[in-house]
Order: structure tokens, then C-alpha cells, then sequence
């Protein structure tokens, strides 16, 4: 009887933790694919800057900031996407020469050092985040933003999006239920 509730425990276990994996998956894309629309913006506020400086004689102050912070903020909030597609920049050389058994045991590896790394990270930008929030701070400029508050922050809300789909990617991982990687070999 007890091994039997043990097994159902797990059984139980296993699969919120698999539909978690997946909840997260599907939020990673979302918000990856919906960043897209940050780009594009970034496209017409820079050719309209092209029209107006070069056309209207007539610079904008406030063009070159807001195109940097709609980027930063696509690439920013669009890590969860990436981690999801295993799509960061890794040695795909050493996964042809140690096999597909050391190669798995590496990306737990990485997996691993990758979550404690963006942990630190995480904890070390808190305080600032928190900081920016009840004192907003300027970027100085003659457009004068709240740029620097928005990027202290939205580091923060990345991090925690990078660190929710590695524990995805983890589950994944032991579950054997991996994505294949795109690395394009």
C-alpha cells in the first residue's frame, strides 16, 4: 500500500512538473514573439528620425532613446524565448566529440551553472531594481528618459523569466522530454 501512494505521489509529481515545463514553454514563446512587435517599432522610430533629420532639416530629441530602449527591451524580456529554442550561443564541436551520453550530462552542466550564475545576477540587481522603483532615475540627456529606471528593472523581470525557463529546461532535462537543439548541425 505505501508503495503503491509513493509511486502515485510521483506519478503526480512528475506531471505537474511537466506541465509546468510546458506552461512555461508556451509563456516563453508568447512573450518572445510578442517582443517582435518592440522591433518593429524601433524600425519606424528610427526612419522616421531619417525623415525628419534628413528630409525636415529637423532632429528629434527623444528618437535615438526610445529605439534603444524598445531594443533593449526586446532582447531583455525575449531570454526566456531563447532558452526555450536553445538557441544561445554554445560549442556544438564538443557535443560531435564526447557523444550524445557526455553531451548530456554537459548540458545539465550548463543548465546548472547557467541557473546559479543568472541567480547571483538576479540577487545582485534586486536592491538597485527596487531602489529605481521608489526614486525613478534620468537619463540626463536633452530628452532626459527614465530610461536607466526602466532598464534596472526590466533586467530584473529578465532574469526571472531566464531563471523560470531554465528550472523548464531542467525538468525537461531529467524527464528525458529535451527539445532538440537547433544548432543547425
Amino acid at each position: 500500500m505505501a508503495r503503491r501512494l509513493l509511486l502515485l505521489s510521483g506519478g503526480i509529481m512528475k506531471n505537474l512538473l511537466a506541465r509546468y515545463a510546458e506552461g512555461m514553454d508556451r509563456f516563453s514563446v508568447f512573450i518572445g514573439q510578442g517582443c517582435s512587435i518592440l522591433f518593429f517599432a524601433c524600425i519606424a522610430i528610427s526612419a522616421a528620425e531619417v525623415v525628419m533629420r534628413y528630409g525636415f532639416d529637423a532632429p528629434t530629441v527623444w528618437s535615438t532613446e526610445t529605439a534603444m530602449t524598445l531594443c533593449a527591451a526586446a532582447w531583455v524580456l525575449s531570454v526566456g524565448f531563447v532558452t526555450e529554442r536553445n538557441r544561445h550561443i554554445s560549442i556544438t564541436m564538443l557535443e560531435l566529440v564526447v557523444g550524445e551520453r557526455i553531451w548530456r550530462i554537459f548540458r545539465l552542466a550548463q543548465l546548472v551553472i547557467a541557473f546559479g550564475a543568472v541567480l547571483v545576477l538576479t540577487m545582485a540587481l534586486w536592491k538597485p531594481a527596487m531602489k529605481v522603483l521608489s526614486r525613478t532615475e534620468y537619463s540626463g540627456t536633452a530628452f532626459n528618459s527614465i530610461q536607466p529606471t526602466i532598464f534596472k528593472v526590466l533586467i530584473v523581470v529578465g532574469c526571472v523569466l531566464y531563471l523560470a525557463q531554465l528550472i523548464a529546461n531542467i525538468i525537461r532535462w531529467f524527464q528525458r522530454t529535451e527539445k532538440a537543439s537547433s544548432s543547425g548541425h
